[in-house]
């Protein structure tokens, strides 16, 4: 068996393992997850084929985030995916390391050092395509600004991942919340193997969120979305369950090392990936 480093074509691959899994990836996820950190994704290679794959994508000097461990289901129970797991962790140093975990591997990532610090809903429910004045289309001349209220939001830097993540494209854009001082919140919209998919979406307030929402959407033409909202957006859930949407998922967050602080973590309304944070 060969531990190596994906290439960027694999990266493909392994995100179709992601759908096969019913994680339901981006459309066009794999070239900014692998422009994150090129050198951030792995895979046990036998001579039958890649047995699995995980990501330890570095984000910046003091944060990496784990994600996409997957092994295909005929090489389970051999130990494959435990070995390539310690391989990809070295990738990260002495980098803080987050994931969102599935509840039945809960124990097994505390058995690496894992602690669980909050969890994740998924949400999904109907919205109405709207356009607002004060909302627009993402400029080049915006990444400054929405990486600083990333930041905030998150606790962590993440240049790279987000220069890829907030271009527009065919099946993905970035609506910017202005204000008198300069952009107050965004939301990325995407399009997925099955329906639409809203992060980072990052916002003042609740009312707010909601209605870079409804941009976000109607600049992709949907009437539905999809989004993992953390634990500390009580309020923001209650919400949203009040207007018929449904939670169909959950995850915990977890840290390896010292868990970012956030400035202003109430502004962080929906996670951008489970897979990249």
């Amino acid at each position: 068996m060969i531990l190596r480093t994906a290439s960027p074509e694999e990266v493909v691959t392994l995100l179709d393992w992601a759908a096969s899994e019913g994680w339901n990836p981006g459309i066009e996820d794999a070239e900014p997850f692998a422009y994150a950190d090129q050198n951030g994704f792995f895979v046990a290679e036998k001579k039958s084929g890649l047995a699995a794959a995980i990501s330890v994508v570095n984000h910046c000097p003091g944060f990496a985030f784990l994600g996409l461990y997957i092994c295909r289901p005929k090489y389970r129970g051999r130990g494959i995916g435990l070995k390539l797991w310690q391989h990809a962790l070295e990738h990260a140093g002495d980098r803080t390391i987050g994931l969102d975990g599935v509840a039945e591997q809960q124990a097994n990532y505390a058995r690496s050092g894992f602690v669980k610090t909050g969890s994740t809903a998924r949400f999904e429910g109907a919205v109405r395509p709207q356009h607002h004045v004060d909302i627009r289309p993402v400029t080049n001349a915006d990444l400054a600004d929405l990486g600083g209220l990333d930041l905030l939001a998150n606790g962590f830097l993440r240049p790279r991942f987000l220069s890829g993540w907030l271009g527009d494209t065919e099946t993905r854009r970035t609506m910017v919340l202005d204000g008198p001082e300069g952009p107050r919140g965004f939301a990325t919209a995407r399009l997925c193997r099955e329906g639409c998919k809203i992060g980072p979406l990052v916002a003042p307030d609740g009312d707010s969120a909601l209605r870079l929402i409804s941009a976000a959407c109607a600049a992709l033409g949907q009437g539905a979305a999809i989004l993992d909202v953390p634990e500390v957006q009580t309020g923001f859930r209650n919400t949203l369950v009040a207007g018929g949407w449904q939670i169909t998922f959950e995850t915990a967050r977890m840290y390896r090392g010292e868990p970012p602080a956030p400035g202003h973590p109430e502004t962080l309304f929906g996670v951008a990936t489970l897979e990249l944070g």
